[in-house]
């Protein structure tokens, strides 16, 4: 299988830098604002960014949660496997709070779109925003758009956008690999 190099270990990490410097500049101290990871490949995202704002600019107490979205998908039904939820872990109050979607790759706006009605279980956050690391801006069903992207990515729709993180798979890295035939995952 031959697979493109998107963005290296040394892209990636410029990329986190910038999107918590983003992330600073609207939201300050994190006092009314909240991470939420979107499982399962969103947690590694919005983990590594807690870490970041924590570690290397000095924000305390960020709360961070991770929203399991299976049974919100509206294709859910559609595939004879069976489905393995994750869990979702929020232990802390939503209403009333800025809440900050965390994906790696946004490709049809779906997982979005089920992760706003899920959200809805804990409470009515007085805003949402969506940040992700891959915006495949061609391949929208929904109007959904994020409000920070690492990088912006043309793929054609019999490619998959791959994110390998450390933390799972042993390397920071990107790729754009040719699908045959299977469905993406955003």
């Amino acid at each position: 299988m031959s697979q493109k190099i998107l963005l290296t270990s040394k892209e990636v990490n410029i990329i986190l830098h910038r999107l918590a410097c983003q992330l600073i500049e609207k939201h300050l101290d994190f006092s009314d604002t909240i991470l939420i990871g979107i499982q399962p490949r969103g947690i590694y995202l919005a983990q590594r960014l807690k870490t970041l704002l924590e570690k290397e600019y000095h924000i305390a107490d960020i709360s961070l949660g991770f929203l399991d979205i299976t049974f919100f998908r509206d294709d859910f039904r559609r595939t004879d496997k069976p489905l393995e939820a994750n869990r979702t872990q929020i232990d802390f109050i939503v209403e009333d709070k800025k809440v900050i979607f965390i994906d790696d790759v946004l490709y049809t706006g779906r997982s979005i779109r089920s992760a706003l009605t899920a959200i809805q279980s804990f409470g009515r956050p007085s805003e949402i925003e969506l940040l992700v690391l891959i915006d495949r801006r061609f391949s929208r069903h929904l109007p959904i758009q994020p409000d920070y992207r690492g990088r912006q990515v043309d793929a054609i729709n019999n490619e998959k956008v791959i994110v390998s993180w450390q933390e799972q798979d042993g390397v920071d890295a990107v790729y754009l690999v040719p699908t045959s035939n299977t469905a993406e995952n955003e």
